[in-house]
């Protein structure tokens, strides 16, 4: 059973490289392009890094990813004008889940966005960061200033250990909840840690000074719950958790309602609007999305791979956006985009694989259970 990852691989040059480069190459790492970096897909191998983290904790190294800032007068308007997420009722030390979409409501990136004590603080994905810094230069007033931390690393640590390995270097981490964020020292370094992660487990990223990135990871990595993790296991574990991979599961052709993440938008922005895309919406929040993404089982052992066609009957109803074996489960498991109407919990479906059908089913997301460190109400 193949545990390959549903990521492209990039073999153009040049590549750029991580503040933790050598750290990975020494580790053994496979280096493989992604995002326009040299970046670890595995150490000793994808399924064992897979369900290391499920049990443990893993050490991702997400250094790729966009760090931006944002200050100035009227700054919480001026980017709820662009995205959806609230930031009038975001207070300090709390972060949100968000997009950011095109004039005709399609989606251009997803995003994490933080209030800190002076700033907003918001995550892009490494592979449009430099597009989305030019679109939101194009829509910010001239009285907000936003920076790119090209300085600063951005490491996660994930899986069920993360937090008491994470606590005897940082302590007071443990008391974040899910989607909580404040700052930290170690060893003279200011840190960044919000409680979050992109495997469906608890964990935390942690920005820092590329300077200190080393000297952390391997403090991490010397503790005996944490081992380094590939790409190739996150993007299974992501799978998993039903988390959608932007560029596979989300694109500009996607609409947020279609894509299920209509919970990243607050009702009170649902109905006033006042940001790029709005209209698009709100038209499907009333009339419904014309596609949906998807979870599918999938009968049998042989996995279904991004751009299948997927099928009901004779009539193509969707492709496939993300798709693999599923390590946790001992199963085939995959997301895509279906015709509304056969977007039901238990719609049996066929998928074209190597010129033949194999059988699905419409299945609830995450395929296995999240397991984030959530505030009791």
């Amino acid at each position: 059973m193949s545990a390959e990852p549903e990521i492209e691989i990039e073999e153009e040059l040049p590549l750029q490289e991580l503040p933790l480069d050598g750290w990975h190459r020494a580790k053994g790492a496979r280096m493989v392009g992604f995002a326009g970096y040299h970046m670890p897909i595995q150490y000793e191998g994808i399924m064992a890094e897979h369900l290391w983290t499920r049990a443990h904790a893993g050490l991702f190294d997400v250094s790729h990813m966009g760090q931006l800032v944002f200050t100035g007068e009227g700054v919480d308007a001026a980017l709820e004008a662009i995205i959806p997420a609230s930031l009038t009722s975001l207070t300090v030390g709390r972060q949100r889940y968000s997009l950011l979409l095109d004039e005709e409501g399609g989606i251009l990136d997803d995003l994490m966005v933080s209030r800190r004590p002076d700033d907003i603080y918001m995550v892009v994905n490494g592979a449009t960061k430099y597009d989305d810094i030019g679109w939101l230069i194009e829509h910010l007033p001239d009285e907000v200033t936003m920076s790119l931390l090209d300085e600063h690393a951005l490491l996660a640590v994930q899986g069920p250990e993360a937090v008491a390995a994470l606590t005897r270097l940082v302590p007071g981490v443990e008391q974040l909840y899910f989607m909580q964020c404040a700052g930290f020292g170690w060893e003279g370094h200011a840190l960044w840690v919000s409680r979050s992660g992109y495997t469906g487990e608890d964990g935390f990223e942690i920005s820092l000074p590329a300077e200190a990135a080393e000297a952390f990871a391997d403090a991490l990595c010397a503790q005996p719950e944490v081992k380094p993790i590939g790409l190739g296991a996150r993007d299974s574990l992501r799978l998993e958790a039903g988390l959608p991979l932007y560029g596979h599961d989300l694109t500009p052709d996607i609409s947020a309602i279609g894509a299920d993440l209509g919970f990243a938008i607050l009702k009170k922005r649902r109905e006033a609007g006042g940001f790029i895309g709005h209209a698009r919406v709100a038209t499907e929040l009333a009339q419904g999305a014309p596609v949906r993404r998807v979870g599918l089982a999938i009968e049998g052992k042989l996995p279904a791979r991004e751009g299948a066609e997927i099928f009901a009957g004779a009539q193509q109803v969707g492709t496939i956006t993300s798709g693999g074996h599923a390590p946790s489960l001992g199963a085939p498991i995959a997301m895509g985009w279906v015709d509304a109407a056969h977007a039901t919990l238990g719609t049996t479906l066929e998928i074209e694989v190597r010129g033949k059908r194999i059988a699905a089913r419409v299945a609830p997301m995450p395929f296995v259970p999240h397991r984030y460190h959530r505030q009791p109400s």
